[in-house]
Parts: C-alpha cells; sequence; structure tokens
C-alpha cells in the first residue's frame, strides 16, 4: 500500500522544514529543497525503508512459551489480538477441535496470524494452514499459504472443502472485503456443517448475517493496540456458555 508523505505522515525533523524551498531563477524550473531539508527527508526516507523488527526471537528468549509472533505491520492493516483475546480464540477452536469425531480436524486462520501462533503454543500438533498476505510469515514453513483477499479463490486446490473449523478476520471494514473473505470462507470450508467463526467490526453485524449467517456473540474481542473501532466476534453455531454465549437481542 502506497502512502502520501504529506505534511501529516512527516516526522518533525521533515515537516519542520517544509518552508526550506529555495526559488528557482527560472520559474519554469521546479523548486529545490535546501540542503537541511533534503539531509532530513533523506533520514526520514531511510527510515521508512528499514523493515519492521522482528520480536518473535525476543519474546521466546524472555518468555519459552510466548507465541512466535511477528512484529504487527499497520501498513498492512496488522493489528494483533491482546493475549486475552487470542487465549480465548485458541481455547475455543480447540474445544471444536476436540468435539469432532474426526481427531485430525483441520483449522484455517484467514488473515488472523496471532491465533495461529496461540494455537501452536497451546498444541503444537493441532493441523493449521495460516493464509496471510504478508510473506514474513513463510518462516511458518508448509503451515503458510500466500493469500490475496482480492482473489478470494486462489489458492492450491488441496485446501478446497478440506477444513472443518474457518476463522477469519479481514483486513478492512469494507463491504467489498467481507463480500470476498466470505467467498474464501466457503472455498475452504469442508461441509456445511463447518465451523465459522468471523472476527471484524461491529458494523459489519447485517452484513455477515446475510452473507454466511453468523450471529454476533457476547464475547468482545480486543486488539493491544487499542483501535478505536468496536470488534466482534461471529459465528454459526451456537457456543452456549462459551464465548458468553450469542448475543441475542430482546
Amino acid at each position: 500500500m502506497e502512502q502520501n508523505l504529506s505534511a501529516q505522515t512527516l516526522p518533525n525533523s521533515l515537516s519542520n522544514h517544509q518552508d526550506d524551498v529555495v526559488p528557482a531563477a527560472d520559474d519554469d524550473d521546479p523548486p529545490s529543497l535546501s540542503l537541511q531539508a533534503l539531509e532530513a527527508l533523506k533520514e526520514f526516507l531511510a527510515e521508512q525503508s528499514q523493515p519492521l523488527p522482528d520480536t518473535a526471537a525476543e519474546s521466546r528468549a524472555a518468555d519459552s512459551v510466548a507465541p512466535a509472533l511477528i512484529s504487527e505491520d499497520w501498513r498492512l492493516s496488522q493489528f494483533w489480538y491482546d493475549p486475552h483475546t487470542a487465549e480465548t480464540l485458541a481455547q475455543e477452536v480447540l474445544t471444536l477441535c476436540n468435539s469432532l469425531p474426526d481427531s485430525a480436524a483441520r483449522v484455517a486462520c484467514v488473515a488472523c496470524p496471532s491465533l495461529y501462533a496461540y494455537l501452536k503454543n497451546n498444541d503444537s500438533d493441532v493441523p493449521v494452514q495460516l493464509l496471510e498476505y504478508d510473506k514474513r510469515f513463510e518462516q511458518y514453513g508448509s503451515d503458510f499459504t500466500f493469500y490475496d483477499y482480492n482473489r478470494p479463490e486462489d489458492l492450491p486446490l488441496e485446501l478446497k472443502h478440506a477444513f472443518d473449523i474457518v476463522v477469519a478476520d479481514p483486513p478492512y471494514l469494507s463491504r467489498e472485503c467481507l463480500e470476498k473473505v466470505a467467498q474464501t470462507v466457503s472455498f475452504l470450508a469442508r461441509t456445511e456443517k463447518s465451523y465459522l467463526l468471523l472476527l471484524t467490526g461491529a458494523v459489519q453485524k447485517e452484513r455477515a448475517a446475510e452473507l454466511m449467517g453468523l450471529h454476533p456473540c457476547g464475547f468482545r474481542p480486543q486488539h493491544s493496540s487499542k483501535l478505536g473501532n468496536e470488534f466482534r466476534l461471529f459465528t454459526n453455531y451456537d457456543p452456549a456458555m462459551r464465548l458468553e454465549g450469542w448475543d441475542v437481542e430482546k
């Protein structure tokens, strides 16, 4: 995703030099920046070109059971769940796995890598496939599949109707994004009886019901970055006493 380097996105060191423009001798020539402003611009661009730090190794060193999760990249609309949310979701998915007659129930995590990490830390044997746009997650090996929601069914054929549990967290809150992710979920789900969990903004409530037949749960997902939008968890099954049940309007 490209960004315009407007004054709002520039650091103070550079925005303070916005007026440092040296007038050209000919009005037809483009204006040029002062040497000081150019140095500030070079410094800013150099910082932006640096890869985001990978804190997975640091986390593992600090805590042997910490999820091996790469740092979130807000430029890709990545916002990880807080520990309570990730652990709650992981336990729910594992409960669903244990309830299925097939002990090798397969789980698909669509654009929710923090859930993948927590699942693997809770049970390293659970078969989980992470579908994610960010190729930094290729380090997860065969558990990683590149996924672009703009191409909802551009996936390996071996993933088609291969999952008993599908958890999806669309990267954007637009109707278009949800519609395409719904196509992906339909592609992945083994049968109509597959368990579906969707994490998205509360504003998508009616669309989630219309597109996927989902209902909101009482449990409220939270993110480590404390986002301003209200997020909800939707499922196609009644979790009963878990996840605070379905949030049924009276």
